[in-house]
């Protein structure tokens, strides 16, 4: 009889635990080159992002959140619209103070 722990095992990781694809073939010179269209790519980019240029722990304003969006792309507007709706960066209501996500993708 298998393992009873066998039974429930996917048949590919699931993305939270899956090593994140290499995301540098979207950077030229520390910058970024364009956002990604495609949502999935755009996701892994996203992930980068956030794990690299926002500490979990700390409280940022919205000009902060541009100023480390800017020293990849001009587009922080963007940027920072597409990490909130993924949830990797949470904003208080008020829009004055922006987190980065403590939950695990």
């Amino acid at each position: 009889m298998p393992d009873s722990t066998d039974l429930h095992q996917p048949s590919q990781p699931s993305t939270a635990h899956r090593p994140q694809r290499d995301v540098s073939d979207l950077f030229s010179g520390g910058r970024l080159l364009a956002i990604p269209r495609r949502a999935a790519r755009r996701e892994q980019l996203l992930v980068h992002l956030a794990e690299t240029l926002f500490a979990v722990d700390r409280d940022y304003t919205e000009p902060e959140v541009n100023e480390a969006l800017r020293t990849v792309h001009e587009d922080c507007s963007a940027l920072r619209r597409y990490l909130i709706t993924s949830g990797l960066l949470t904003r208080t209501r008020d829009g004055r103070t922006y987190r980065r996500s403590t939950t695990t993708r």
